[in-house]
């Protein structure tokens, strides 16, 4: 079982020729990512967007456009398109955003014929690695799904396997989280809660509802009398909705400090978007862990 990132990167070093198609490659963060990837041996990195403009981003960063190769798409949307035909026909591993609309990436993504559809939902999984808990800590969604009905969360749920597998998890530890821990049936989260942990969802344990304190402390769980083998070591956190999951994923970036990494999962293969204001740490982190996650997928594929 992998518990910290430095394992992950390790583990995506030793993973044999693993390349990203970054859609929109003439993007300085997602350059400066994958550059990143490629000098510390995890993947290299096929650019998709305009050739000249691509080039250009290159020269201006001071990046050797030698080791990549660049496939000319004149248009956004042919980007998108081609970027999603090369990680379907096994040409890359994995799809990374760079500059292009979320949705125009997702459209091509999304398509029923050549596209990357596989479960009936995509939703966001951010994990961290923090001081003061035993293990990598993954929570979802708060990128993707607005307000999931109970349906839509057991997919959430389905989804998030895909990344604890990928850390050699067999069964994980699921927490749905609610603002208290009793069901209330004036509160969705609650009764969502209840709905969940009778479903039988192979590879994950499913509890709750419970608040945020005891699904990861113990001593929480036990001071409010609740013995559940989740409460207090908890894998994945399920949020009830995506203000919640935002809002916690920031705080616990900016207030905790935590490192992080955030994929999109749900699809044949696994979805890295960069943000201005993720670190390049967290950049990279998210590469590696999407290659994982790629890696594992073949694996059960086959």
């Amino acid at each position: 079982m992998i518990t910290h990132f430095a394992e992950i990167l390790a583990r995506a070093v030793q993973l044999p020729n693993r390349k990203i198609a970054v859609c929109g490659g003439d993007n300085a963060e997602a350059l400066e990512a994958v550059e990143k990837a490629r000098a510390l041996g995890i993947a290299s990195s096929i650019l998709v967007g305009d050739e000249a403009t691509i080039r250009t981003e290159l020269d201006a960063l001071g990046i050797d456009p030698e080791p990549y190769e660049i496939v000319h798409a004149p248009t956004l949307q042919d980007a998108a398109v081609t970027a999603v035909r090369l990680v379907a026909e096994g040409q890359a591993d994995i799809l990374m955003k760079g500059n292009i609309d979320t949705n125009i990436m997702l459209h091509a993504v999304l398509d029923k014929e050549h596209g990357l559809r596989h479960n009936k939902v995509l939703s966001h999984v951010a994990l961290f690695e923090l001081h003061h808990y035993d293990k990598l800590l993954a929570m979802t969604d708060g990128g993707m799904n607005i307000a999931p009905d109970a349906d839509t969360k057991a997919e959430i749920i389905k989804n998030s396997l895909q990344v604890t597998r990928a850390l050699g998890i067999d069964i994980a530890k699921v927490a749905v989280v609610a603002a208290k821990e009793k069901v209330n049936p004036k509160m969705q989260a609650t009764t969502d809660a209840a709905d969940l942990r009778t479903r039988d969802i192979p590879g994950a344990l499913v509890d709750g509802p419970f608040a945020i304190d005891n699904a990861i402390n113990r001593e929480a769980a036990l001071a409010k009398g609740i013995t559940s083998e989740v409460a207090g070591d908890c894998d994945v956190l399920l949020m009830p909705q995506i203000e919640s999951g935002n809002a916690f994923y920031k705080a616990l970036v900016f207030l905790g400090h935590a490192w992080v990494a955030g994929i999109i999962v749900g699809a044949r293969r696994p979805i890295v978007l960069t943000s201005r204001v993720d670190t390049e740490q967290a950049k990279l982190y998210s590469i590696a862990l999407a290659m994982l996650v790629s890696d594992r997928l073949q694996q059960d594929a086959t």
